[in-house]
């Protein structure tokens, strides 16, 4: 049986492949430019889109500067994201110990969960205008159902003897599931929240489209009805690159988490 695929990259490797994948991306990029597939005002050159994006941080754009828009779209990110985590996890542990919590939330919540995040755009736009509440609300159902089913799910790959035990000494309900079920649960934990982040991050661009008046999303927005190509792929730029941060967070988190664990 080959094996290949799963044998871990050398450090070397790694950044070897990742050289040819960048390279190759740009010179397909720059390829395109040259063979004029587009019209150079709908595809900037590589190094016109890195200009545009140093200089987006000194030369405001739909009234802001680059800094002050990714200010913004964190904000909004961190409120959603942030109720998503507080209610999430203790929810999602909570069902996995409670049967009754479970069939009364399980019901409403399998419905709720299908709906796309870009659906509750207008409820945003109604109930809160162009404010925090709106993306906050987009951000958090987007953010929400990854957390709180691998916080679930995590609680029921538990190994029983652990329950047994803390059963057997008289443990409540309250220690069991903060001192048994979550420290167990922590891998499946920060896969919910990596899916999570990354989700809410999606759901924080599509609404600030919409119901935003700064952000990423807006200045994206702003620059496409002003035909400005590489003030779109900056902004593109950005927000994956915020996007890359938060996920290396999240990583970090799980390291820590895990390695607190063992010991």
């Amino acid at each position: 049986m080959n094996t290949s695929a799963a044998t871990p990259l050398t450090t070397k490797q790694f950044w070897f492949y990742t050289a040819i994948g960048t390279v190759g991306f740009f010179g397909l990029w720059y390829l395109a430019r040259a063979l004029q597939l587009a019209p150079p005002q709908f595809l900037p050159m590589p190094h016109e889109v890195l200009a545009k994006f140093i200089g987006l941080f000194s030369q405001p754009f739909a009234g802001s500067t680059m800094d002050v828009h990714m200010l913004a779209s964190l904000k909004r990110y961190v409120m959603g994201f942030g109720l998503a985590v507080l209610i999430g996890i203790p929810l999602g542990l909570a069902m996995g110990w409670y049967r009754w919590l479970d069939d009364v939330v399980t019901p409403l919540f399998d419905g709720l969960r299908f709906i796309a995040p870009v659906a509750w755009v207008p409820f945003a736009a109604l109930w809160f205008g162009t404010g925090v509440g709106g993306p906050t609300l987009i951000i958090f159902s987007g953010a929400f159902p990854p957390i709180l089913i691998n916080a679930y799910r995590g609680t029921k790959h538990v190994d029983a003897l652990y329950l047994e035990a803390a059963s057997t000494l008289g443990v409540g309900s309250f220690k069991t599931i903060t001192e048994v079920l979550f420290p167990a649960a922590i891998p499946s934990i920060i896969a919910g929240l990596r899916i999570g982040a990354g989700l809410g991050w999606l759901s924080l661009v599509g609404a600030e489209l919409i119901v935003a008046s700064s952000g990423m999303g807006n200045l994206i927005v702003r620059a496409q009805s002003a035909v400005a190509t590489d003030t779109v792929m900056a902004g593109m730029m950005a927000i994956g690159m915020i996007g890359v941060v938060i996920d290396v967070l999240l990583r970090r988190l799980e390291t820590y988490l895990l390695k607190h664990r063992r010991s």
